[in-house]
């Protein structure tokens, strides 16, 4: 009795280990959880900054792709209402996240980031079709040394100080790659940027001491792909070109989701540039 017992026993804990093992193989050797455990790595947060004209709800896309493989996202509700005060709107973002984070400006949010990356919090900048400055540049500055194709007349200033883009040319300028109706809601719905905003020198730029990730729109009216890809070579960024206009992230989504979770997968958590 005793004998049969141990010799089942013995069998059931053979059979127990070949499961196991088994099981072992298959996570080891399954494309979609090696992805998955690829894609959080040691960074898992992610804080999204709009541009000029827009807000939050633009990266809808782009949120929903990033949190369906397993990140931690947060989108930031900047005022537009000046550089310093866009910069504390991302950096209460920051403070709510509960480790490492990779952060992402789109367009004027690059100025935003490129100022609340020096934050120790942030591990890498990711720059969509974005303003890149340096200490002393401004956003006017920089995107005024080579300028896009939208003209200035499309630009419709406020009796306040604020700036819109002309309804009527919001499509031909920045949304050439969206549907119409979309886009028609956009030009409707903008949220307009304070022109001082454009004009607040940038104080820090965290990409001189973290890695950064640029993409360029190389069908981009309002930031001149031959700025951006000069802006990322003088960082050192690693870059990504995608054919759209300037409103990439909406029209491209899935593009920018990867470069933004190459990013999250890269460097670990090294918080300084390789020199």
């Amino acid at each position: 009795m005793v004998k049969a017992i141990l010799g089942t026993h013995g069998s059931a804990l053979a059979l127990l280990r070949l499961c196991v093992a088994l099981v072992a193989v298959v996570v080891a050797t399954s494309p979609v959880l090696d992805a998955k455990a690829a894609g959080i790595g040691a960074v898992k947060n992610i804080v999204l900054v709009h541009g000029a004209d827009n807000d939050g709800s633009a990266w809808r896309a782009v949120y929903d792709i990033l949190k369906k493989d397993g990140y931690h996202v947060s989108v930031v509700q900047e005022p537009l209402t000046g550089l310093s005060d866009d910069v504390a709107a991302t950096q209460r973002v920051i403070d709510q996240q509960d480790g490492p984070v990779r952060l992402v400006g789109h367009s004027y949010g690059g100025t935003i980031i490129t100022v609340a990356g020096a934050d120790p919090k942030v591990r890498a900048l990711v720059y969509v079709a974005a303003l890149q400055p340096d200490v002393g540049e401004t956003t006017s500055q920089l995107a005024a040394s080579i300028p896009g194709e939208v003209p200035s007349s499309d630009l419709k200033p406020t009796k306040d100080g604020f700036i819109f883009i002309d309804p009527n040319m919001y499509a031909a300028d920045v949304a050439t790659d969206l549907p119409s109706a979309q886009a028609e809601f956009m030009a409707n719905s903008q949220m307009p940027v304070a022109a001082a905003a454009f004009d607040a020198p940038v104080t820090v730029a965290a990409w001189h001491d973290k890695p950064s990730y640029g993409i360029v729109a190389t069908e981009d009216r309002a930031l001149n792909p031959k700025l951006a890809r000069w802006m990322y070579k003088r960082s050192g960024a690693k870059t990504t070109e995608i054919k759209a206009n300037h409103l990439v992230y909406i029209s491209q989504p899935d593009a920018v989701a990867r470069v933004i979770e190459t990013a999250a997968r890269s460097a670990g958590a090294n918080t300084t540039k390789a020199q």
